[in-house]
């Protein structure tokens, strides 16, 4: 069985409290302990580092053979049908026998509901 990785890509920001918001995800999400992915990342498209070729490089050095990259965005754009897939063919150019794959945005799901009720509820208790 391969060594898994999963990668969460966001866009990056100039603002520091918005690039560590992702950390925190992925932090969480090795909190999990999922027993489909060994290694778990994190990374910017743009402005921020790590960037995606540094957190794949990271991934192939912990071991990774498989490594799958989800765009940490609500909808398909630009971003998460063209550039983030083009960045990650890029990065795995440098490592031929490591397959990859990226997975469609968040989109719809009923968590996601679930999250919006609680953050609207949550107004008139502040």
């Amino acid at each position: 069985m391969s060594k898994k990785a999963l990668i969460i890509v966001d866009h990056g920001s100039r603002l520091n409290q918005a690039n560590e918001m992702l950390a925190q995800i992925a932090e969480l999400i090795k909190k999990k302990k999922s027993p489909e992915f060994e290694i778990i990342s994190y990374c910017h498209m743009e402005l921020a580092e790590p960037t995606i070729g540094q957190a794949f490089d990271d991934c192939v050095s912990k071991g990774a053979e498989h490594i799958i990259v989800h765009p940490y965005f609500l909808a398909p754009g630009r971003h998460s049908t063209q550039d983030i897939p083009n960045l990650v063919k890029d990065a795995a150019m440098k490592h031929p026998r490591v397959t990859y794959h990226v997975t469609e945005p968040l989109g719809i799901h009923e968590n996601i509901i679930e999250v919006i009720l609680e953050r609207a509820g949550n107004i008139d208790k502040t």
